[in-house]
């Protein structure tokens, strides 16, 4: 059983590839990371040339996982323009690579609110898309410089709300009988 993570930061050490590990890891099996360092779409370079490469070997990595674990930044109250980017790339590839596909959302930000307009945002890009995207509960961690200060989330409360968002994940790709 394979997750793909997609971190909607390019940043090696950001605290939304972090969060992502620790969902992770609740959830099993084996990690596989997207690569979002997509070029910009472009109308005109897919009709010349078709899906990038890149867009090709994630699209790939969409199908082949089992489940998707998506966290995004909040940039100006939207998830980041590399995370939507991939998003209009992946909706161009013709096999509907999200259609059905069980994905849980999460946000980690700076701020206050922890990304929930981005998260909220990120719902409705996935919905043209026909992501099985999971309600379970809104993960959102907020100050999330301090919450990973070790390196680590230890703050109880949220990776209680993770344990509940993997287990309804897994609960979710068990009914539709996708296999391990």
């Amino acid at each position: 059983m394979s997750i793909l993570t997609i971190s909607g930061s390019l940043r090696g050490d950001s605290v939304n590839r972090k969060l992502l590990a620790e969902a992770a890891k609740l959830y099993g099996g084996e990690v596989v990371e997207a690569d979002l360092n997509l070029p910009l779409y472009d109308g005109d370079l897919e009709a010349a040339e078709g899906l990038p490469a890149k867009v090709k070997t994630l699209a790939d990595q969409v199908l082949s996982a089992e489940a998707i674990l998506i966290s995004t930044p909040e940039y100006n109250k939207a998830p980041s323009g590399v995370l939507k980017n991939a998003l209009d790339w992946l909706s161009r590839d013709s096999r509907k690579v999200l259609s059905g596909k069980p994905v849980a959302v999460m946000s980690a930000a700076a701020g206050r609110t922890g990304g929930e307009t981005a998260q909220y945002v990120l719902r409705n890009f996935l919905a043209p898309l026909r992501a099985n995207v999971v309600a379970g509960p809104a993960i959102c961690v907020a100050f999330a410089g301090k919450e990973f200060e070790t390196g680590r989330l230890e703050n109880e409360r949220y990776l209680i709300a993770l344990e509940e968002l993997t287990t309804l994940l897994k609960d979710t790709v068990a009914s539709q009988n996708i296999p391990a």
